[in-house]
């Protein structure tokens, strides 16, 4: 049940506007995690700047989904794991004691792998699904208008419009995975966190989620685990290679503007990576 000290009331957007840009900067400081007594990541320290799109890439098991989950502290829900360092949104640290799980949840969102809508609800429940869960008030005709803004800022609002009543299962896979990121944008977000969002998706679906992250990248900052190197080409301003040898932890071997890290990066293993020689 909602913790009635941690309700807050929907801002009002103006009919036919966007919310205003709300953005903000995700920095990691020397973040280390561990399940156990097994560590995974290694002081792992980045910046995600606001409005801008960055991709974690990497092999399986060098840590990538669980930095990302770590960014909203979904690590937190694993009983065996524990993590050290500081995650900071635009300078305030979202592990602080004082701060809400809650509340760092309705600023920084998260999509996953497997689109998982709520089969029992309607398309028109989805996407308001936050909003409960969070605490979140709002009054009938502030509900209709974020439905549609939300399901047009995610591209779907055309496909759906007539059918808001039907079940959110009945929709095809890309349109589901559409459909959980108007529910995430629902809440207004300033980061949105989506892990390996295309990996089940054909070709076409696909190409909607991404042109769904160009649209949404100038009003919320994303960060996004790809094991795609032409998606993250496309899609991202800048890139985070991750890798853990030889059983080590999970480390950033080298991060920078996407161009730079694919055309001339730095370390060799990273040119190894990005051009398909291993991985």
């Amino acid at each position: 049940m909602t913790d009635l000290a941690d309700t807050v009331t929907l801002p009002p957007v103006p009919a036919g506007k966007r919310p205003a840009t709300r953005a903000g900067a995700l920095d990691a400081e020397a973040v280390s995690a561990w399940f156990g007594d097994r560590k995974v990541l290694d002081r792992v320290s980045l910046a995600m700047p606001a409005r801008e799109v960055t991709a974690l890439i990497g092999p399986s098991g060098c840590g990538k989904s669980t930095f990302l989950r770590i960014l909203n502290r979904m690590h937190e829900l694993v009983g065996s794991a524990s993590l050290a360092g500081r995650v900071l949104l635009d300078g305030a640290d979202i592990y602080d004691r004082g701060r809400r799980i809650t509340h760092a949840r309705r600023e920084i969102g998260m999509v996953f792998q497997k689109p998982n809508p709520f089969p029992a609800m309607s398309l028109y429940e989805n996407v308001l699904a936050g909003l409960r869960l969070g605490g979140v008030r709002a009054g009938r005709d502030e509900k209709d208008a974020l439905v549609e803004e939300c399901l047009t800022r995610a591209g779907l609002w055309n496909e759906v419009r007539d059918r808001l009543r039907q079940p959110g299962g009945a929709l095809s896979g890309g349109q589901q995975q559409r459909l959980c990121i108007a529910r995430a944008l629902a809440v207004r977000p300033r980061v949105l966190l989506m892990d390996e969002p295309c990996s089940a998706l054909d070709p076409t679906s696909t190409r909607r989620v991404e042109e769904t992250i160009a649209e949404l990248r100038s009003e919320v900052t994303i960060v996004i685990v790809t094991h795609n190197m032409q998606q993250a080409a496309r899609v991202s301003d800048s890139c985070a290679f991750f890798l853990a040898e030889q059983g080590t932890p999970g480390v950033i071997v080298e991060h920078g503007p996407t161009e730079r890290m694919f055309g001339s990066p730095s370390d060799p293993r990273t040119a190894d990576y990005v051009n398909g020689r291993f991985g």
